[in-house]
């Protein structure tokens, strides 16, 4: 077997997660150099490769000035920089692993359709959970015909209040200007999932949402700036700093390098100068903590999509012409399944349990590490799983999702699509 040879740009926790799962397969992957402005990050990935080889650089520049070093580059820089170091990968010869979401607008996200296409080039985008037991499950059940044609769906994330805090209130996606909109950045993964169980074109949608609960009007009066300026209400407060060292302490996975081998006193004080101590109603965060999206798609089919902050996992319901689905998390909280099917014709009851899966994402990042393999070596390109080709379809939506949000008009997908392509011309 060949070994695939990976690089990447961008060391953070989604690199360094797909890392570690590729090094556990050491006859399929190699891992031979990345690029970092932080060595330490640099320096968890050349641990990981057990490489002597590896190669370390500082840049995406640095990196790509090279000849071509793998088969595959891993893109896992921040939403507004995935664009540029991707398209020059491309050029370079690179088959990418690109996290999601593909870009930050919807015209970098066709640009780089075109020019992997043009240049005949493999591009695998991160949504992870097409990987996952569960949606390949719901995905096997209505490809089955047994809930006969699909009607309507409706779809919840449940993002979760602290990691609404976390990621897009006091952290790197709290500013959408600055890296891409809530229903881009935390839910291009839903709305691929819808775009994949239809597998037909979405005409339009409507979208409302906004940020009702995380603003100053909401702050207590007498709350500091910061959690650690002597905040009042620190026992209190759900969303006080001091929980990153006791109910929270895995979050600093996502923000610290290496906070296991780190003594709390450290930790506490770099908790205080960072981003993640001041007040979840003082920050300066511009994303929205609800959205619901309204789609339309070919044949007649609905669609409704609704993200909150003031939830916790994802649900889906199917309701076809045969039968009705339920799944997700509040099937298993209420009905003790992951997934059940009822027809409507007898009230027959099928219900089906998903294996646990231990890593993240419900096991679609391993499913994903797995699957890379045979995705960027197989003969056939065209029924890659989530391609880039596929993919831009539900980025598209979601981009689409936010403008109808801003405007409260109805968008057409294709006079949108359209658009936004004639403006990377």
């Amino acid at each position: 077997m060949k070994k695939l040879t990976l690089a990447a740009i961008g060391c953070g926790n989604r690199t360094q997660i797909y890392l570690a799962l590729a090094a556990r397969q050491p006859e399929r992957y190699q891992i031979v150099a990345a690029a970092d402005p932080d060595p330490e990050r640099v320096a968890i990935v050349r641990h990981l490769s057990r490489n002597p080889d590896f190669v370390s650089f500082a840049t995406a520049d640095d990196i790509l000035a090279q000849p071509q070093l793998a088969d595959v580059m891993i893109i896992g820089t921040q939403d507004n920089y995935h664009y540029a170091p991707c398209r020059q990968a491309l050029e370079q010869g690179y088959d990418i692993l690109l996290e999601k979401p593909i870009a930050q607008t919807p015209a970098q996200v066709i640009d780089l359709e075109q020019q992997a296409a043009r240049l005949g080039r493999r591009v695998l985008v991160c949504h992870v959970l097409r990987y996952t037991p569960f949606y390949r499950k719901v995905k096997a059940i209505v490809d089955s015909g047994v809930l006969g044609e699909m009607v309507s769906l409706n779809a919840v994330e449940g993002v979760g209040d602290w990691h609404q805090a976390h990621s897009y209130v006091r952290g790197k996606w709290a500013i959408s200007e600055q890296a891409t909109p809530m229903i881009v950045a935390k839910s291009c993964h839903d709305m691929d999932i819808i775009a994949w169980l239809f597998d037909r074109p979405c005409h339009s949608l409507s979208s409302w949402g906004g940020l009702t609960y995380f603003t100053a009007a909401n702050a207590p009066a007498d709350a500091p700036l910061r959690c650690t300026d002597g905040c009042p209400h620190t026992s209190t407060c759900p969303y006080d700093a001091a929980l990153y060292l006791t109910k929270h302490r895995r979050w600093l996975d996502y923000i610290y390098n290496n906070p296991a081998s780190t003594s709390d006193e450290a930790i506490r004080t770099w908790l205080i100068a960072s981003p993640w101590s001041r007040c979840v109603y003082r920050c300066d965060n511009t994303a929205v903590d609800h959205q619901v999206v309204n789609m339309q798609f070919q044949g007649g089919a609905t669609a409704t999509f609704t993200m909150t902050a003031f939830g916790w996992g994802r649900d889906i319901e199917i309701f076809g012409t045969r039968a009705r689905l339920w799944g997700g998390a509040s099937c298993r909280s209420h009905a003790g399944a992951d997934i059940i099917v009822e027809e409507h014709a007898t009230g027959e009851r099928v219900s089906y349990t998903i294996p646990h899966e231990e890593s993240g994402h419900g096991g679609g990042d391993a499913g994903l590490v797995d699957a890379l393999y045979t995705e960027m070596t197989r003969d056939d390109t065209s029924a890659l799983r989530s391609s880039i080709a596929v993919s831009v379809a539900s980025h598209v939506m979601a981009f689409a999702a936010e403008t109808a949000r801003q405007t409260g008009q109805t968008v057409d997908l294709t006079n949108f699509y359209n658009a936004s392509a004639n403006k990377q011309k």
